[in-house]
């Protein structure tokens, strides 16, 4: 998961803090996300949700493939989890 720092000020903010104060959205990150989203659909950066999720399980998948080959990532074996947490 990526950060990234968002600065507000004049109607951007007001609307953020409405958007919150209001009960639309819990906090201020949901507000921009969801803006985020709008914004992908609007200029159709994805066809749909399913591709974005599809897109994103394939880079999780790279990111623990890539850990497993550096060693970063242990692999336990069935039998290995069994004994680890103690099923028979």
């Amino acid at each position: 998961m990526a950060n990234t720092l968002v600065r507000l000020e004049g109607a951007q903010e007001v609307i953020v803090d409405r958007l919150t104060k209001t009960g639309v959205y819990k906090n201020r990150s949901e507000v921009i996300r969801a803006g985020v989203l709008e914004l992908g659909e609007k200029y159709k950066v994805f066809k749909n949700l399913k591709d974005i999720e599809d897109e994103l399980a394939v880079k999780k998948m790279e990111k623990i493939s890539k850990g497993i080959k550096e060693g970063k990532i242990k692999v336990l074996s069935e039998q290995d989890v069994k004994k680890k947490y103690g099923f028979k």
